[in-house]
């Protein structure tokens, strides 16, 4: 508890509130026209009608009254005020609450990729880096392959980065280290890219750099609407990179955690190729996994 003491001055109408430590450098001096939004401490005292002005300075607050009332009848009233501000405030300005970025680990189907999610949007779109010979450009990345040898890729998509290790350690003895690194990166205003993410929309456009034709737009569509939600929330990506209509196959690109995961290919047969062998039989017989 802070303990101020009071003390009367030479004015009968300015009362001292005395701090036993130094309150501010310099000195502030307040009336009731002044700006006071970033000092809850005079925002309170000024909710009393007969406080006329306040300065504080060193290791005092010095509070002037209208002769409405006396300060036998008010003097501990302000006291408790000052101590409570003071206790939520000690340096007297409101204190500027930390951005928080809390990022949680989740796993993901593919035991070498892991997912660091956050609560707020990293980026719109996605990231993909491969290897730390190609994260110059994306600082977040780089930062991780600085930081952690084992990291092999790193994937950011939206309000999560997926990270890519090596055999040489496993996710239970370095989860927490990565989950903290993240987090403090982005708190203390890392840059995330120095690229263009790419966009969710179609990104087979940047990749062969050319657009869907009707039949693949179909398949596109149905990817996005049933498989594309739940594959991006085990840290992963799939589109259609091409389709051969003589074959009737499909041939998607996975990245992120899908790339090269053990469960893609089981997945893809069991699970996409089934749906749109449902959605658009006449279009599709089977699917072929392209890692990206």
């Amino acid at each position: 508890m802070r303990q101020i003491h009071i003390e009367p001055t030479a004015n009968p109408k300015v009362m001292k509130f005395v701090a036993d430590y130094t309150l501010i450098p310099g000195s502030v001096e307040l009336d009731r026209t002044s700006d006071i939004s970033e000092i809850p401490l005079a925002e309170e005292l000024f909710n009393y009608p007969f406080v006329d002005k306040i300065f504080i300075t060193a290791n005092f607050i010095a509070v002037a009254k209208q002769d409405t009332v006396e300060w036998e009848h008010v003097s501990e009233s302000l006291k408790n005020v000052i101590e409570d501000q003071l206790l939520e405030n000690p340096r007297v300005y409101k204190q500027k609450k930390r951005e928080l970025f809390p990022i949680y680990a989740e796993m993901t189907p593919n035991p070498a990729v892991m997912k660091f999610v956050s609560q707020r949007y990293i980026v719109e779109g996605f990231i993909e880096v491969k290897s730390k010979e190609d994260a110059a450009e994306v600082p977040l990345a780089k930062a991780i392959f600085d930081e952690f040898d084992f990291a092999k890729e790193v994937f950011i998509s939206d309000n999560f980065v997926a990270v890519t290790k090596d055999d040489s350690v496993q996710w239970h003895e370095v989860m927490v280290a990565v989950r903290s690194f993240i987090a403090d990166y982005l708190q203390n205003g890392g840059k995330v890219s120095n690229i263009e993410p790419q966009k969710h929309e179609s990104p087979v456009e940047k990749l062969i750099n050319r657009d869907y034709t009707e039949n693949e737009q179909k398949i596109s569509d149905i990817l996005n609407e049933y498989v594309a939600p739940a594959v991006e929330n085990d840290g992963g990506k799939i589109s259609l990179l091409e389709y051969d209509a003589d074959s009737k196959t499909a041939r998607m690109l996975l990245q992120g955690a899908c790339s090269g995961c053990p469960s893609s290919t089981a997945t893809l047969k069991g699970g996409i190729e089934n749906i749109l062998k449902q959605f658009v039989p006449e279009l599709v017989e089977k699917v072929e996994a392209v890692n990206g």
